[in-house]
């Protein structure tokens, strides 16, 4: 019986002088691992996964909103708009010893890495002040720190950087091209320019986007491609399969088959093989089963508690229960 050789897509290298850069992946190169059959996509993601992880470690981060509600951006999908009647109260800033018990309670759970989420366009003075002393405060309990705040602009990244954040979360959310229809107070250049300061400032940058929210298979693998051809790509990389609230223009978005979904996170680890890939919004709709294939696919992250900011999240009971079903272990534990 002849066996069918499987030609995998190669990502196109630009032309290049003595300066090295990074491999580039164009749209429809993207596009192309996609389509390919679902058992060779998940193959080499395999593979690539093993190349540069232990396929068996997972790393658990836990996720605080530590300013809720009342945003000024209209993103389609946030109950937290101040544009959409999706019933989240507006609450103020929480004070450094709430988020300090918050964060010491997900480190007696099994988390490496606190994050810090706030409703706003971009910080005000006072606000970065505040921020700050959680930064610090948390990073004193040895864990990983990272911040979700807007943007920001020079001299805030500054204050950030000298606090010791480790990682700065901004979602590109979706493809420049599809961009346009879910959000429209702030450009995708904003996002880009906010992701460029925090690069040069030398923190690590955490930024994936959405799935689910009507886009085509072009705009999702336009998400992946400006994502991989950050340069260097965050080094973890969110995605998120939408979560639909009543209130928000998204609530009657239909569903996304959940092989896409897993389909996305192939796709990711194959096009940023060093980076932490990670299940996010939307994992308490997934079957044990879909999250064990995006596990396979080369997902090694999740955020790790029963709250994502405003919406719901796998307790921590089922996802213990889900880890030692499939023989998986947290990273911290496997390295201390």
């Amino acid at each position: 019986m002849q066996t069918q050789t499987i030609e995998f897509i190669r990502p196109i290298k630009p032309q290049t002088s003595n300066k090295i850069t990074p491999e580039r992946w164009s749209v429809p190169a993207v596009e192309e691992l996609f389509k390919l059959p679902f058992s060779d996509l998940m193959f080499r993601a395999q593979q690539i996964h093993r190349e540069h992880f232990d396929p068996n470690a997972v790393q658990l981060s836990t996720l605080l909103s530590i300013k809720t509600g009342g945003c000024s951006e209209d993103c389609g999908y946030c109950p937290q708009s101040a544009f959409h009647d999706a019933g989240v109260e507006n609450r103020k800033m929480l004070e450094v010893g709430e988020v300090v018990k918050a964060a010491k309670a997900a480190q007696e759970a099994g988390a490496d890495r606190f994050c810090m989420g706030a409703a706003w366009r971009e910080p005000s003075k006072e606000d970065m002040e505040a921020v700050v002393e959680m930064v610090k405060a948390v990073r004193g309990l040895g864990m990983e720190t990272c911040a979700t705040l807007g943007m920001l602009n020079d001299e805030q990244t500054e204050q950030l950087r000298v606090a010791g954040l480790d990682y700065y979360n901004h979602n590109l959310d979706t493809s420049p091209e599809f961009y346009g229809d879910i959000i429209s107070t702030r450009d995708y250049q904003d996002r880009l320019d906010t992701l460029d300061r925090v690069r040069n400032a030398g923190m690590h940058v955490c930024s994936g986007g959405i799935v689910g929210m009507g886009e085509n298979l072009t705009q999702r693998a336009g998400l992946v491609a400006q994502l991989a051809n950050m340069n260097p790509y965050p080094e973890s990389v969110p995605i998120n399969n939408l979560v639909k609230v009543e209130g928000t223009p998204l609530a009657d978005t239909a569903d996304l088959d959940p092989l896409d979904f897993v389909r996305t996170i192939a796709v990711a680890r194959i096009t940023m093989p060093t980076a932490r890939v990670r299940l996010s919004a939307g994992r308490q709709q997934m079957s044990d089963a879909v999250q064990a294939l995006c596990f396979l696919a080369g997902a090694n992250s999740i955020f790790y508690g029963d709250q994502l900011l405003t919406t719901g999240n796998p307790d921590v009971e089922r996802d213990r229960a889900l880890m030692d079903k499939l023989g998986m272990y947290p990273f911290a534990e496997k390295n201390h």
